[in-house]
């Protein structure tokens, strides 16, 4: 393993590294609230619109049987519930309760929050040159959007 003289890591181990560092910030604060890190992710993309099954599977990356507990434990708390999706009367659709939506809100941001917290030693231009190289990352790789910009505003 290769390591820089200087102290700097290089991409690879940074993207990797600053993973595992945001998926424990997320955690930690989808325990706080109750929830798994994977009912984290249902709530904070069911924030946008509700989702039919197969789409809400492709986005989370989940196999049909996994997305389907995960659906049913959630539905269980109270927080979601399958709807008739008024395209395909065959199909549901995944939307967020009154309770799943306040939860979700209040989760999302206080994990904003915390994420944001990782960089505030940084400079404004340092912010936006951040912003703007992982922000090609994920739009030259199609990443799905599991979590929403966040809004400043509130």
């Amino acid at each position: 393993m290769s390591k820089h003289v200087d102290g700097r890591i290089g991409t690879v181990a940074a993207l990797v590294r600053s993973t595992f560092l945001v998926n424990a910030v997320y955690a930690d604060s989808a325990r706080e609230y109750g929830l798994t890190q994977q009912q984290g992710q249902l709530l904070c993309v069911l924030m946008a619109q509700p989702y039919g099954m197969s789409e809400l599977g492709a986005v989370l990356g989940l196999a049909k049987s996994s997305l389907s507990g995960l659906v049913d434990r959630s539905e269980r708390n109270g927080l979601v519930q399958r709807e008739p999706d008024p395209q395909d009367h065959r199909a549901v659709r995944v939307a967020l309760t009154g309770q799943g939506a306040k939860l979700a809100d209040e989760f999302y941001t206080e994990t904003c929050r915390r994420i944001e917290e990782l960089t505030s030693g940084f400079a404004p231009e340092e912010h936006d040159t951040l912003a703007a190289l992982l922000g090609r990352v994920v739009t030259d790789n199609k990443a799905p959007v599991v979590f929403m910009e966040p809004d400043h505003t509130r």
